[in-house]
């Protein structure tokens, strides 16, 4: 421990000192804030949300079936199960339960949290869906372990694939192959794992062999963010590749020969995101990009560049004329100021293009191949529509969800050749009747016009209100049904604030790297320039507004609390980041240098500890009260940020402070439903007791 953090001791996840001061903290918010008759209705309310059997059960086609994970109140852990889509076009289903997690975590003894499954299209003629690779986590941690499970047989695989708890991969190429990248230990004298805490490593493994006997495919550096192979199973356009994220958006990426591992780079820029699919490789540039001619070298040496394409712009060339030096390309989208492109996705006739203007999503269709416009028939104006579900190759049905900030989700099923039309309705949690949502803008310090949304009941025009941010890693706030700030703030008299402040990717790839490193304080200032703003327009008062954000947003409400504090009434700052000094240091905080900065380099730790929340505590300042949550389970961001913070701001004098850790829950915060209406109703209580 170094003399300058007396704190650091709080790093050690599991120390039994460590987590007699997290009980410590923990039964003074569950005294003080868990404790009230208002706690219990807004945990009761919350639960009920979660556990509504009313609720859309969100659904993937994988051959005849229809899968889904459903947790309700008698399985809180979880079923994976499967019908058919006429039986879930009906009012009640019938489910056909595969894996009850509840039951094998009671067999086993093990806390056991669904991670997904991996389910291997079959190759022989036949829809009968066998192989399955499923995850399952200790507590909700990122590690999980790997087990193979028979669809048909309805067991686990005896001597079948399987990894023991880790930050694993684990694909299939056929029946009796997979692709593994997990931590095997020292290899060729250099750990298996990165600096970042993902696998390096790929192997090959066919049942029945030992995998340390399995072949290495593909490696990347120990400095390295991750790296992996994968298996491109699309009949006729059959191929393998590698990728190296050299940073959190910089990447290098291969078609591999399986027999040779021969490595042939797809030269697009690092910062690219590039998808080959069939003979097409679709590629969205996060930088201005002048593609050219021939090599990457001989580009750089070239008088001309040719046409410069926008970052966000979506292009797509022929696969094999681009490996072979052609840079011809067609533009399927451009950005302007106030549209970007949020996402894509490929039915067999179609590619789907999901747009965001001024943060309101659009859908269009561009036919594969000739890239003429199409129209989808049968969605709905004025609401955030997001795809659930495509499956190209066999054909184009796809599944999508509408919701507004008011009107509780809705899922289309359709085909994007006959249209689509609504299947299923969830039920709504509050009276919207009277609840209205608008949009506004307001000017961050540097002029640029931020938006942010404000949800309240019409006859509420003042009151307590709830700030929600982000801001990192091109992450995108969009509306949706706000079911439960709906029912335990909004229904209450409290009104409700969407912030999209730059950092996210509202308008595109520049909206969020304007952002990275030394612009990290654009952030604050949007985010404190909404603040004021709905000071300013008599919305609320300082002393009535809170604001609230996790892990990235945690960041964000460290910051308002140590550089902003006039601002604020409350704070709630949950799973955050918080020590900048030592963040890339701690479990996957290497991965994340490209967001922040390196704080060992001199230069860029002048730009990171203005806003580094742990090393900005100070006594004799006028903080607000701050609600600090974390899960001791977390494996992404330390619990070791929010526990400091709590210890720093107590130390320096702060006694409006209160720390909750739940000891499960991994970076969600919750294992379960009713771990996640636990830790939402302890939010709600604190900003009404703090604002109300």
């Amino acid at each position: 421990m170094t003399a300058a953090d007396q704190n650091e001791w709080l790093e050690d996840v599991d120390g039994e000192r460590q987590l007699a001061w997290v009980r410590e903290q923990n039964q003074r918010a569950l005294d003080e804030i868990a404790s009230t008759p208002r706690f219990e209705k807004i945990r009761e309310q919350t639960l009920e949300i979660l556990d509504n059997d009313d609720k859309i059960p969100g659904v993937v086609r994988r051959g005849g079936h229809l899968y889904n994970f459903w947790r309700d109140a008698r399985n809180p852990r979880g079923l994976w199960r499967r019908t058919t889509l006429e039986s879930y076009r009906t009012d009640e289903p019938e489910w056909d339960v595969i894996i009850d997690v509840d039951r094998l975590a009671s067999d086993e003894d093990e806390n056991w949290v669904w991670g997904g499954a991996r389910v291997l299209r079959p190759r022989d003629g036949s829809d009968t869906w066998r192989h399955v690779l499923v995850m399952l986590s200790r507590g909700g941690a990122d590690a999980t372990v790997v087990r193979e499970f028979d669809l048909v047989e309805r067991t686990w695989v005896d001597g079948g694939f399987a990894l023991p708890e880790a930050k694993s991969t684990m694909s299939w190429l056929d029946p009796d192959t997979v692709y593994v990248s997990t931590d095997f230990g020292d290899v060729d004298g250099a750990p298996s794992m990165t600096e970042s805490g993902y696998p390096r490593v790929t192997k090959r493994w066919v049942r029945g062999t030992d995998l340390a006997d399995a072949p290495i495919v593909f490696a990347g550096e120990v400095a390295d963010v991750s790296a992996g192979a994968s298996y491109d199973s699309t009949p006729g356009f059959e191929r393998h590749f590698a990728s190296r994220s050299t940073d959190f958006y910089n990447s290098l990426i291969y078609q591999l020969d399986p027999t040779t591992g021969a490595l042939t780079l797809i030269d697009v820029p690092t910062d690219a995101h590039a998808s080959p699919y069939r003979q097409w490789l679709f590629v969205i540039p996060r930088s201005p990009w002048a593609p050219g001619a021939g090599s990457a070298s001989e580009r750089a040496e070239s008088d001309t560049d040719g046409s410069t394409y926008e970052p966000g712009s979506l292009l797509v060339f022929d696969y094999a004329d681009y490996l072979a030096g052609g840079r011809d390309a067609t533009v399927l989208f451009t950005p302007d100021a106030s549209t970007s492109l949020a996402d894509y996705n490929v039915t067999k006739s179609h590619l789907v293009l999901t747009t965001l203007h001024d943060v309101a999503t659009r859908v269009s269709l561009l036919t594969l191949g000739d890239w003429r416009p199409a129209t989808l028939d049968g969605l709905p104006e004025l609401a955030t529509i997001s795809i659930l579900d495509t499956d190209p190759e066999d054909g184009d049905e796809i599944f999508l969800s509408t919701s507004t900030f008011t009107t509780p989700p809705t899922l289309l099923h359709g085909t994007t050749t006959g249209g689509v039309e609504p299947i299923k309705h969830s039920p709504s949690f509050f009276d919207s009747s009277d609840v209205v949502a608008e949009q506004f803008f307001t000017a961050s310090d540097d002029g640029t016009r931020i938006p942010y949304f404000v949800v309240r009941r019409r006859d509420v025009e003042s009151g307590p209100t709830l700030l929600y941010g982000y801001g990192g890693f091109q992450n995108a706030l969009v509306p949706g049904y706000a079911a439960s700030p709906g029912r335990n703030w909004i229904s209450d008299g409290g009104i409700y604030v969407i912030a999209n402040i730059r950092g996210g990717g509202e308008y595109g790839p520049t909206w969020h790297t304007q952002t990275q490193k030394a612009g990290r304080h654009k952030v604050y200032e949007d985010f404190s320039s909404v603040a004021k703003a709905l000071v300013d327009a008599g919305l609320t008062t300082v002393e009535q507004l809170g604001a609230q954000g996790g892990s990235n947003g945690g960041l964000l409400m460290g910051v308002m609390a140590t550089r902003y504090p006039e601002l604020f009434g409350a704070l709630v700052c949950q799973v955050p980041l918080i020590d900048m000094r030592r963040y890339h240091r701690l479990l996957a905080g290497a991965s994340w240098v490209a967001e922040y900065g390196n704080p060992d380099d001199p230069d860029e730790w002048a730009f990171i500890e203005p806003f580094s929340p742990y090393h900005q505590v100070k006594e004799g300042v006028d903080y607000p009260p701050i609600l600090i949550t974390t899960s001791t389970r977390d494996d992404r961001v330390h619990p070791g940020h929010a526990r400091k913070f709590a210890a720093r701001l107590e130390q320096t004098g702060h006694t409006d402070v209160w720390y909750y850790e739940n000891i499960e829950g991994g970076h969600g915060g919750a294992a379960d439903n009713k771990q996640a209406a636990f830790l939402a109703a302890l939010a709600y209580e604190f900003l009404w007791q703090q604002l109300g």
